[in-house]
């Protein structure tokens, strides 16, 4: 019995050497991964550190720039939705008059004939009050596409600056330094811009387009309602 208390008694602190012995070598490890890691290379290199402090604070600039675009974005939809609203409000409200002014002429004795002599009067106020509707319309069109197309750049240039510190945080002090961000925007050729450019300017401003049709279509509609035709 005594020799084997012995012996247990032996064995304990061998076991806590080789304990202490796997923690200095996994320590050891440890270390070295974080020296070799890039980014330490990065910190340790003036030009890298450098480099990497600057995309990031363009990669900044371009998420502020993209998130006002993006809310100019949301308000001028804001904008068009309430324009095409008052459109087909005031087309209602005019239609109601007309009938009014149809039914009230039907009850005159040389009502019908008088009222169907001026039908182009209220014809021409709908037009120009629709053409004017058109043009705010088509201008805040133009102003959305053009805000659209800078978000575009925008998101493309920071993808670009984006890959850059990736591939700068992956690779370390084996970065090239002389490397530029590169434009994400994927080419396209001549041929086929020139052939979707007529189906692109149709997309963008088909509001304008459906908003004219009724347009033309309102015109006649007072000589339709008062002279029963």
């Amino acid at each position: 019995m005594a020799e084997k208390d012995t012996h247990h008694v032996v064995e304990i602190p061998v076991d806590q050497e080789h304990q202490n012995n796997n923690k200095v070598l996994l320590l050891s490890n440890m270390f070295e991964a974080i020296e070799d890691h890039p980014l330490t290379e990065i910190s340790e290199s003036p030009g890298h550190l450098l480099l990497l402090k600057l995309w990031q604070r363009e990669e900044n600039l371009f998420a502020k720039r993209i998130a006002r675009k993006e809310t100019r974005l949301g308000s001028i939809k804001s904008e068009l939705f309430q324009l095409a609203s008052f459109f087909f409000i005031f087309h209602g409200f005019f239609l109601t008059l007309l009938f009014t002014s149809w039914a009230k002429a039907q009850q005159a004795q040389n009502g019908p004939v008088a009222v169907c002599k001026i039908w182009w009067v209220p014809s021409m106020v709908s037009l120009c009050t629709s053409l004017v509707f058109v043009l705010l319309v088509q201008v805040k069109l133009q102003r959305y596409w053009k805000v659209w197309e800078q978000l575009q750049r925008e998101r493309n240039d920071s993808r670009g600056v984006g890959r850059c510190v990736q591939e700068l945080r992956m690779k370390g002090a084996s970065f090239d330094l002389s490397k530029e961000p590169v434009n994400g925007k994927k080419m396209k050729s001549s041929s086929v811009e020139i052939k979707w450019k007529v189906v692109t300017l149709f997309s963008h401003y088909l509001l304008t387009v459906c908003l004219v049709c009724f347009t033309g279509l309102a015109f006649p509609i007072s000589k339709f309602v008062l002279c029963g035709l």
